[in-house]
């Protein structure tokens, strides 16, 4: 018996649960708000599951239930050692970096004067981000002195203790688009080409998708970024760059309702038929 755990049924878990009954695969629906977590005990709602797929819309939530389900000895994708990398975007960094993957020119540094010495000798225009987030939100592009002094100001005084990190990135040059890959075990499942007049080309900022061919270079890289992250099922945002494809996040959870058609690929069945191989 296959879980699929959510705390909101979004279009993409409405295809998710759609692709198990056409698998055949014995699934079971599970509100993970009303799942009583007792160390040791299995509750009902988890009688008979032998693998599940971990669908929260909140990150700490869906890395609560993984936790648990992982206790508890049930496969579970993604598991929460990958959560806890790819939610924090200074670990996934650490962690491409370690496995020799390519990405952005990146720092850290926890002191705003600090900070400023690190965008300066880097170059302007640049890209600071909080270590945690998504859909493209509280990016900021920085083109200058007086930008980058407000902005290290605001987040210093008006941000939670996330802001105090200050994540530093080159802003890549990029034509116009970026590739997000999805990844499903050791496989490049499918990708799409997210297009945009924004810096920002993220889909949820308004980035039009269309199909982008799964070369080998883009398997190969993509397929590396998830192995430097505890592997599962992730999507790659890549950047296409004059230094070749730079690995920009690795993201668990990811959505795919607007990839299904642009690629002609199932995704949610592909996801299932991985969750699937990992039973216990």
């Amino acid at each position: 018996m296959l879980a699929i755990l959510y705390d909101r049924i979004r279009p993409d878990e409405e295809m998710l649960f759609k692709a198990a009954e056409g698998l055949g695969i014995p699934f079971r629906k599970v509100y993970a708000k009303r799942l009583p977590m007792k160390l040791g005990e299995r509750p009902p709602e988890l009688e008979g599951v032998t693998a599940a797929v971990e669908r929260l819309v909140s990150q700490s939530k869906g890395l609560a239930v993984s936790r648990y389900l992982a206790s508890l000895g049930i496969p579970v994708v993604n598991r929460p050692e990958v959560i806890e990398v790819c939610g924090d975007k200074w670990a996934t960094s650490c962690a491409l970096e370690k496995n020799g993957v390519p990405q952005p020119k990146t720092a850290l540094v926890t002191e705003s004067d600090e900070a400023l010495k690190i965008i300066e000798a880097m170059g302007y225009p640049v890209v600071m981000k909080p270590v945690v987030g998504s859909w493209g939100r509280l990016l900021s592009k920085i083109n200058d002195r007086d930008a980058a002094e407000t902005i290290l100001e605001h987040k210093e005084v008006l941000g939670g203790y996330q802001h105090q990190l200050f994540y530093i990135q080159e802003l890549v040059n990029k034509p116009g688009r970026d590739i997000r890959a999805f990844v499903a075990g050791d496989r490049c499942i499918a990708a799409i080409y997210r297009s945009s007049e924004h810096w920002i080309t993220n889909t949820a900022r308004g980035g039009k998708a269309s199909n982008c061919e799964v070369t080998k270079e883009i398997a190969d890289i993509s397929v590396r970024a998830a192995k430097a992250v505890g592997g599962g099922v992730v999507a790659i945002d890549l950047f296409e760059s004059e230094r070749g494809l730079l690995v920009n996040e690795v993201n668990h959870t990811m959505e795919f309702k607007n990839s299904v058609s642009t690629t002609g690929v199932d995704i949610p069945a592909e996801i299932l038929k991985y969750a699937w191989s990992i039973r216990t």
